[in-house]
C-alpha cells in the first residue's frame, strides 16, 4: 500500500486558520473536510487541519456549507 507523504511535513508548515487558500484544498466543493486517506496527511496534521478549518468557519473565513 503506497502512502502519500504529508504535505505539511514536507513543507515544514502547520495548518493555519488564516490561510484560507490552503485550507480550501482540503475541503470538498460542499465544504466538508476531506478524510485523511484521501489527503495523505499524517494524523497530527489532519487533526490540526480540522481544528483550523472549524476555526476558520466560525470566524466566517470559510463557509459551513455551500450554497448549491
Amino acid at each position: 500500500k503506497s502512502r502519500l507523504a504529508c504535505s505539511f511535513c514536507q513543507e515544514k508548515k502547520e495548518p493555519d486558520y488564516k490561510d484560507v487558500s490552503s485550507l480550501e484544498k482540503f475541503t470538498t466543493d460542499r465544504g466538508k473536510i476531506i478524510a485523511r486517506g484521501w489527503t495523505g496527511l499524517c494524523q497530527k496534521h489532519q487533526r490540526r487541519l480540522s481544528r483550523a478549518v472549524k476555526r476558520a468557519r466560525f470566524l466566517a473565513l470559510l463557509p459551513f456549507i455551500s450554497q448549491v
